[in-house]
């Protein structure tokens, strides 16, 4: 869990993270969900061949009821380069209307090529062609120029939900960058020491295991009750700088008997060092599991074993840091189990050193 933690703290790991979530959002759920694209007003070229040849078919067919000259020109020239080849795909497959087919022909061959043909569009002289169409004849539509309600509130339904997405976003960085900073130093059913007032026992140098007579660099206390079944303290080590430098940590590492609540007997405590590769561990154990054989051997897996005893102290090394774990009051829990196996309360404070 600890890797995870630490895995996650890096910006480059950030600054993915928040890659992938920002592709998905506006790909998927605003670009394919919320405003996809639309085509509209596409030209002939950009049809299907089939439907390119049904579009010929229907010029040829509008050529032989009108006799609209520069109508067949300026949809013979909507095909562009692949109007001959649809054209001569068509006399193929339709053979009742070569007729038809050979006056188009010659209907777009004899009509002189005009200068203001766009794609879409035909602008031809009347003088051109007896056949061409009067100005008028078609009205060109007028552009719309209200939206319509439907539209209006789409609109503003893709601006809220885009301001939520990015909100929400930056709530999410808001949080994890104030978890990052709090993290540690306020945990969870813990009460904290702050660095700057340390306990008496460490200040005096009076402890063995103290590694030096300064005060620790951080201190935490991990307090566990009976019915805590998901006991899990974890703090965050940091330097005076703010740079992150590990973790430390107690969990329930083995239980005894049945039914709720979990009756524990044994705490790993653990020790991470962002410089080492490995996570430093000891189990803490009750008299009982201490004793027994078989309990001890299935824990040893897990770190070294230690019988915890009001005041005892353990040391935990890394590369860069020690954590020195001391026993400041603990209790048994009674019961139909055998005596002294479960813990009804357990308190430790934990106070870290740097080695360099």
């Amino acid at each position: 869990m600890e890797k995870v933690r630490e895995l996650f703290k890096k910006p480059v790991v950030m600054a993915g993270g928040g890659f992938l979530v920002g592709l998905i959002l506006g790909w998927f759920v605003i670009g394919w969900g919320i405003w996809p694209i639309k085509w509209v007003d596409a030209s002939v070229k950009q049809l299907r061949q089939d439907l390119k040849m049904e579009y010929l078919k229907m010029a040829v067919d509008s050529y032989a009821l009108n006799k609209d000259a520069a109508l067949a020109q300026k949809r013979f020239k909507e095909m562009g380069k692949e109007g001959e080849q649809i054209l001569a795909e068509l006399e193929k497959e339709s053979p009742e209307v070569v007729p038809n087919i050979v006056a188009f022909r010659l209907a777009v061959a004899a009509l002189p090529a005009t200068p203001s043909v766009t794609e879409g569009t035909a602008v031809v002289s009347p003088e051109a062609s007896p056949n061409v169409p009067e100005a008028g004849l078609f009205p060109t539509p007028e552009p719309k120029t209200k939206s319509s309600p439907l539209s209006v509130l789409r609109s503003i339904f893709i601006v809220l939900c885009v301001a939520t997405v990015i909100i929400i976003i930056g709530l999410v960085v808001i949080l994890f960058l104030r978890s990052r900073k709090q993290g540690g130093k306020t945990p969870i059913k813990t009460t904290t020491t702050p660095a700057a007032q340390p306990l008496a026992g460490w200040e005096s140098g009076a402890v063995s295991t103290t590694p030096s007579p300064e005060p620790p660099m951080m201190q935490f206390m991990a307090s566990y009750k009976l019915g805590d079944d998901l006991f899990d303290d974890s703090f965050s080590i940091d330097s005076q700088s703010g740079e992150f430098l590990g973790e430390c940590g107690v969990s329930i590492s083995e239980t005894i008997g049945v039914g709720d609540p979990k009756k524990v007997t044994a705490f790993e405590v653990w020790l991470f060092d962002k410089n080492d590769i490995q996570t430093i561990t000891k189990v803490l154990m009750s008299e009982h599991a201490y004793n027994d054989e078989a309990i001890q051997q299935r824990l040893a897996a897990k770190g070294e074993p230690v019988l915890v005893q009001p005041g005892i102290e353990t040391v935990l090394e890394s590369q860069t840091l020690q954590l020195v774990v001391r026993v400041v009051e603990m209790g048994y829990g009674d019961g139909a189990l055998p005596p002294q196996s479960y813990f009804d309360h357990l308190i430790l404070e934990l106070a870290v050193w740097s080695k360099g």
